[in-house]
């Protein structure tokens, strides 16, 4: 069950999706779909929505030919050396995989307070 729809990737885009980019994109809208519920099935829709459009347009590109992977940190380019070097934040360029950001919109992090096994042990042979 996919969060979002190849209409919602088309909106954030600078372009329209080719018959191509449509099929690619409904596939990786599922596999997103898959690596979020494992995360955290019960996050907000509308978290799981964003986190889809997002990590599927990494996937596709933005259509801009800026030649720059999307989610690139660090890069160099040379000339006449043919030379390109760049540096992805999190996961790796051609790679479906939940950013920094998304994983803190899925709910990480948003958790507060302790457990410790050690105090039903303690409780249990008290009573």
């Amino acid at each position: 069950m996919a969060y979002a729809t190849t209409e919602d990737i088309s909106a954030r885009l600078t372009h329209d999706l080719s018959p191509e980019e449509a099929a690619a994109c409904e596939t990786l809208l599922e596999d997103i779909a898959v690596i979020i519920d494992s995360y955290n099935s019960k996050a907000p829709s509308e978290a799981k929505k964003l986190v889809s459009c997002r990590a599927v347009i990494r996937m596709l590109g933005d259509g801009t030919d800026t030649g720059i992977p999307i989610g690139a940190s660090e890069g160099s380019r040379s000339a006449l050396g043919y030379a390109q070097s760049w540096k992805i934040g999190n996961g790796a360029a051609g790679e479906l995989y939940l950013s920094k950001l998304e994983r803190g919109l899925l709910g990480e992090g948003n958790k507060i307070g302790t457990w410790s096994p050690l105090e039903e042990l303690t409780s249990e042979s008290e009573a």
